[in-house]
């Protein structure tokens, strides 16, 4: 038997470099797996059963609000692309089976033709109609507005428990015009 022995060749397995990034890897579970079998390994991750609702978190007012700022920032940001890919992507598998994103083109056209820039809604805190409701074991709406001068706008959104996190099911997004109060006489 002849061992063939190169002088100028890279470090092999016996260099310090590859087997920390070798122990990195197995640790991290990503010794060469195949894609698919890595996302095979994620969806066993994932629990394919939805928790009782006493184990969903229930939003606190920060995590609802951010909820909704986020939610109006993605249709902001799909008004101005013209795409509402991103917005479909981010929210409940029931909602993408529904709405693709041609469609989402057309329901939102009247918002997006009035050219109203909905990321001042970020600037506000969101003030409620009524407590959020729970509507279903798994689904959650809330009512309410942005208070912009001179025209706010009103949302009523819900959101479905989904893959461990609360993800869009429903929006609906309006102008509305301020109504100041008149002084007495």
């Amino acid at each position: 038997m002849t061992v063939l022995t190169l002088k100028n060749t890279m470090p092999g397995p016996s260099a310090p470099a590859f087997r920390f990034a070798t122990l990195a890897a197995v640790c991290a579970g990503l010794w060469f797996t195949p894609a698919s079998a890595q996302a095979q390994q994620q969806q066993q991750a994932q629990p394919s059963f939805q928790p009782p609702p006493s184990v969903r978190p229930t939003p606190s007012q920060l995590e609802l609000s951010k909820l909704l700022w986020s939610t109006v920032a993605a249709v902001d940001h799909a008004n101005q692309s013209g795409n509402y890919s991103v917005l479909r992507d981010i929210s409940a598998q029931n909602f993408q089976i529904n709405f693709n994103p041609a469609r989402l083109t057309e329901i939102f056209s009247g918002l997006r033709n009035l050219n109203m820039d909905l990321s001042n809604a970020l600037l506000v805190p969101p003030t409620y109609y009524e407590a959020p409701q729970m509507i279903s074991n798994d689904v959650f709406r809330v009512r309410g507005v942005f208070q912009l001068r001179p025209i706010s706008i009103g949302f009523d959104v819900y959101y479905q428990w989904e893959q461990g996190r609360w993800k869009l099911f429903g929006i609906d997004l309006q102008p509305q015009q301020m109504v100041e109060a008149q002084p007495v006489r």
